[in-house]
């Protein structure tokens, strides 16, 4: 006799089904996981590649390029496999991915650490494509999951799509003005990937059973986990702006080098405020002289930007009784200045924190002598700072016979340097052009230039003199300056492409 085996023992048990709420919850999950690694994508890669425009275009085009793919993907995979077996193992793989980027970008940042558009391309798609594939797989799987009724289909797919954009808005948002002002980038990364994949391990289990590829999981998580935090951090600080590093002067006890992101910012003497390390800042001093030595150096001096604030320093050792107010965007930056590079306010130096463009606004018509405009995002002076809007709140600001001098870094060929200068020539009665006589003769870049520009003659002879001393070279004068500008555009709120123009 043969036993019988009762028939309900031999039917395969039917896949579990996703419920209304649960699919809106992963795919609004999903989505939100995307636009964070995105917006995070920028902090990750600054150490290697900077911040500007065009870092984040290459981010924002790399993320898009992931959706695609992966959408289309993932449609066709639950169409030939089926869904339910496939959305826990993505979401499990996408978050593992995530995580992966932190590791992936700093073994390969620094290979090619030159920023051109390229190298930012590259890394980011090394980085990010994968995982932003990989999440964006899930959501099409989710549809093929609930649908039931193809009279339905429509509204479903809407709702869907509708709640999969709202993640994206959540996760844009929350990332961008809250948690990346107070968690570590790589913390970010890793919490939401890690998040991600725990999710995904139990859809896994609980949607196919399969307890064997849930370990797996949990063992890929565990070691991409424990990989990733194990990681040198190339900043030693984080703000909201910027990846922040002080290296100690190997050959200098008491010097100090500001890194941020992938820019050597500022260099301090914390025994010599005097001492001026790059040569930029030792033009900043030549076409400023005059004015420190005016009246007992009872000057006013309006700074835009602080970074180190290593020429405040300067200047306030050379003429003690001049006045300074300091426009700092990151409150990060003034706390580190004050905690580890000898920066000490007092009555004669202000703070003010914010947006140079909005702070500025503040400060009282013809209240300067000088303004120092030396503020950078990665190597691009922030673009709105070198409008002719915003030269015309430089000018308000400045006495008749003020003085503004600027810091720029531009490529070879000076697209940049010569735009800025035309626009100065529009509001400013004089202008010169201050660098290395190879800079400016555009056959070697990337390197600092100096713009100065008044109403007043300010003695280009003398200052010509001075700057040769030190090395460098003087464009000045109508003809000099007229052959220089040719063809430059003038810069405006409407047009002001200063990425294109350096050759990001």
């Amino acid at each position: 006799m043969s036993s019988c085996v009762p028939p309900s023992t031999n039917r395969p048990e039917r896949p579990r089904r996703l419920s209304s709420k649960v699919a809106s919850l992963l795919t609004f999950a999903a989505a939100a996981g995307v636009l964070v690694l995105e917006i995070a994508a920028g902090r990750l890669l600054a150490p290697y590649v900077g911040i500007s425009l065009t870092t984040y275009t290459g981010i924002i085009g790399v993320i898009l390029a992931g959706i695609a793919v992966g959408a289309w993907l993932g449609g066709r995979a639950a169409d030939r496999v089926g869904p339910e077996p496939l959305i826990g193992p993505t979401l499990l793989a996408g978050g593992l991915a995530g995580m992966a980027s932190v590791p992936v970008v700093a073994a390969v940042g620094p290979v090619n650490p030159s920023g051109d558009l390229g190298s930012i391309v590259v890394l980011a798609t090394i980085g990010f494509f994968a995982p932003a594939a990989i999440l964006s797989a899930v959501a099409p799987m989710i549809v093929r999951a609930v649908i039931v009724d193809i009279r339905s289909s429509g509204a479903l797919v809407g709702r869907l799509s509708a709640v999969g954009t709202a993640g994206a808005i959540t996760g844009t948002f929350l990332t961008g003005f809250f948690l990346l002002g107070v968690v570590p980038t790589r913390l970010l990364i890793l919490a939401t990937g890690g998040l991600l994949a725990v999710v995904g391990l139990l859809l896994t289990w609980w949607l196919s059973g399969r307890r064997g590829s849930a370990a797996l999981g949990v063992a890929a998580l565990i070691a991409v986990g424990g990989l990733s935090a194990a990681l040198p951090n190339p900043c030693q600080r984080e703000s909201r702006y910027y990846c922040i590093a002080v290296i100690p002067d190997a050959t200098d006890p008491s010097g100090r080098l500001l890194v941020l992101d992938n820019l050597w910012h500022a260099y301090v003497d914390l025994d010599d405020p005097a001492h001026l390390e790059f040569g930029y800042l030792r033009w900043f001093a030549a076409a400023t002289a005059s004015l420190a030595a005016a009246e007992g150096g009872g000057f006013r001096a309006l700074h835009v930007g602080g970074g180190g604030f290593t020429f405040p320093r300067y200047l306030a050792s050379i003429a003690p009784a001049g006045r300074h107010v300091i426009l700092e965007l990151d409150p990060a930056i003034l706390a580190l200045a004050r905690e580890e590079l000898g920066f000490r306010p007092d009555e004669r130096m202000d703070v003010v924190l914010g947006d140079a463009r909005l702070t500025i606004a503040g400060q009282p018509d013809d209240a300067f002598d000088l303004v120092v405009g030396d503020a950078f995002g990665g190597l691009s002076v922030p673009w709105h700072l070198t409008t002719a809007e915003f030269l015309a709140e430089v000018d308000r600001v400045l006495r008749p016979d003020g003085r503004y001098v600027m810091n720029l870094i531009d490529q070879q060929g000076l697209r940049f340097v010569r735009a800025e200068a035309a626009t100065l020539r529009t509001r400013f009665e004089h202008v010169a052009v201050l660098g290395w006589a190879a800079v400016l003769a555009s056959s070697t870049g990337p390197a600092n230039v100096v713009l100065v520009a008044s109403h007043d003659d300010f003695a280009p002879s003398d200052l010509a003199e001075a700057i040769q001393s030190l090395g460098a070279a003087v464009i000045a004068g109508d003809p000099a300056l007229d052959t220089f500008v040719a063809g430059a555009s003038v810069l405006t709120d409407d047009f002001a492409p200063v990425d294109q123009l350096i050759g990001r």
